[in-house]
């Protein structure tokens, strides 16, 4: 079964499971959509509120709530409220780790040279 952004239920975050693999799977997972690149292309400029973002995607409510709710749970986005609003900001550090851990696990942490 899928939800309405296609995605299939179970997500976890992108550190969890035994298997290094699975965690880039994951990470890589949820990127893997352009609603959410769309979003983060936004919040690379600074912080948004969800009501922002609806606006910046023009998707419906509970769908970018969904969408940024993927990107929160793969440790890409940070969220915090203010009042009735939810801030979300970009957390950039992760990508550098991901791509730091990725090298590694693929065996490329020593430049590819092979």
């Amino acid at each position: 079964m899928t939800s309405p952004a296609g995605v299939r239920p179970g997500f976890a975050p992108a550190t969890d499971g035994a298997d290094p693999l699975l965690s880039l799977h994951r990470f890589h997972r949820a990127l893997a959509d352009v609603t959410r690149l769309r979003i983060l292309r936004r919040l690379a400029t600074g912080p948004a509120t969800v009501t922002e973002l609806i606006a910046h995607v023009d998707r419906s409510q509970p769908l970018v709530s969904w969408h940024v709710r993927r990107l929160r749970i793969a440790g890409v986005v940070a969220t915090r409220r203010a009042g009735r609003e939810t801030v979300c900001s970009i957390r950039p550090e992760v990508f550098a780790e991901m791509a730091d851990r990725e090298r590694t696990i693929l065996g490329l942490a020593d430049g590819g040279a092979r």
